[in-house]
């Protein structure tokens, strides 16, 4: 039983804490324990539960509900062989506690076991009333199992005991969209919704069903239908911006948004989406406007940086984009996305140096994308830098190999170190690999790929 925020039921818990700061020891019935650790352990103050497990099993010694707390905090403490033994005991007291089934399966789960803890759960089954939690519980077991089919079929049953058990009826959607079967889910959904039609929940699960399926006109009166259910949901407001802004409905789309800036504390995501509308808009003002709201808000948000960065790009005002992108270095230095960015921005600016350190920090930082190595390759050759170009490109060709491009670039860089054999090594390799390459050689060695030894190379093939 959970613990009420009745005036009257806060009376224990005062007197209890009182207790505990006084050293008087004060006589309370094994029902008040109960709820007073039922309130702790939701409170997550595990060390105060424990307190009250210990004294209340002083004073009702033969309570088999706060031995069963105590097994509770044994698991939570990974302590199972603890909770396993005195499970047996309490089975020899109460064979017929659902409790104590449950929290053998959760021990079973916790090691593993799981096809042994959905044995257990089907066990408690015959013996509940109730049994919307014991089916999701069961359902949980499932998903550890990658069994998706059935967990689904568990958590269906939950919702059918249980119709307003939430937590199940994403579950129930999440089985679905992992087996990819969007046109049952709808079903499912619009089935449940005949008998639960003022469940935003429900209605709000619906829309961004028909919204991956692309089919925006039905996700909209689902999103509707959410808000109509409850007009605070703001998680309905933003699915819904999200589907206008797809059908380029920009002003509707930053309407949804801004409620949802009303309905409570301003999110980053909200105000980013507001700033990549008015940009749609051609409102360059008020999307400048929210990009600065949205990395105030957050300063840790990547994607915030990087709309306002890549809109001084699109503006070609290439010096407010460093200075965007230096400042989001400046907080986060291990971020990826913003040495590439940062490299980009110096390359158009012709800053060589400092956009072939982007790229070698980006490297540095695990990213292995062809594009990255053939960038600073190419600029380390822009800089006179032939041998730590090549090296780079060997490094690169552990990744790709095979690839044309990095072979035909080695091919020329090579024989501007006058290193002819690998030069004619690599260049073969290029042309095996894909002839129509060759461009590349034109292109960043046009005086050797007009050479006579080059051409001879080719003539042999």
């Amino acid at each position: 039983m959970e613990f009420s925020q009745e005036e009257n039921n806060k009376i224990p818990l005062s007197r209890f804490e009182s207790m505990l700061k006084t050293n008087n020891v004060l006589f309370f019935d094994s029902n008040e324990f109960e709820n007073i650790i039922h309130h702790y352990l939701n409170q997550g103050k595990v060390a105060l539960a424990k307190k009250a497990i210990k004294l209340g099993l002083e004073q009702h010694p033969t309570s088999v509900n706060l031995k069963l707390f105590k097994t509770e905090v044994f698991i939570f403490e990974n302590e199972l062989d603890k909770a396993n033994n005195l499970l047996d005991q309490l089975y020899v007291l109460e064979p017929s506690n659902e409790e104590i089934y449950i929290q053998k399966a959760n021990v079973l789960s916790k090691e593993n076991n799981h096809q042994k803890a959905i044995n257990v759960l089907k066990k408690a089954l015959t013996l509940t009333d109730d049994a919307a939690d014991l089916y999701s519980l069961i359902g949980m077991e499932y998903l550890f199992l990658d069994q998706f089919e059935n967990a689904r079929d568990h958590f269906m049953k939950c919702l059918e005991a249980d119709p307003e058990d939430y937590s199940a009826l994403y579950n129930v959607i999440y089985c679905f969209d992992f087996l990819e079967q969007s046109d049952e889910a709808i079903d499912y959904l619009n089935l449940y919704l005949e008998t639960n039609p003022y469940c935003e929940v429900a209605w709000h699960q619906l829309g961004k069903q028909y919204a991956s399926l692309k089919e925006y006109e039905k996700a909209l009166r689902a999103f509707d239908f959410a808000i109509i259910s409850d007009d605070t949901f703001v998680g309905a407001y933003i699915e819904k911006g999200r589907v206008l802004e797809r059908l380029k409905r920009f002003n509707e789309a930053i309407e949804n948004y801004t409620i949802t800036l009303t309905l409570e504390d301003p999110t980053s995501f909200a105000l980013l989406r507001i700033a990549n509308c008015y940009e749609k808009l051609g409102e360059k003002k008020l999307a400048v406007q929210y990009y600065f709201k949205t990395v105030h808000e957050d300063p840790l948000l990547d994607k915030g940086w990087i709309a306002i960065t890549k809109f001084y790009c699109k503006l070609k005002n290439y010096q407010k984009a460093l200075y965007y992108i230096n400042k989001a270095i400046n907080l986060d230095m291990e971020n990826v996305n913003y040495w590439k960015l940062y490299a980009k921005i110096n390359y158009r600016l012709n800053f060589l140096e400092e956009a072939e350190i982007g790229y070698k920090r980006a490297i540095e930082l695990g990213n292995y994308e062809l594009d990255t190595w053939l960038q600073r390759s190419d600029l380390l050759k822009m800089l006179g830098e032939p041998e730590a170009a090549t090296f780079n490109l060997l490094q690169a060709g552990q990744f790709y190999p095979e690839n044309a491009e990095i072979e035909f670039r080695l091919a020329g860089l090579y024989f501007s170190l006058l290193e002819f054999e690998k030069s004619s090594y690599h260049l073969n390799n290029a042309m095996r690999f894909d002839a129509d390459q060759i461009i590349i050689l034109e292109e960043l060695f046009p005086d050797i790929y007009q050479s006579i030894e080059v051409k001879n190379l080719l003539k042999k093939r």
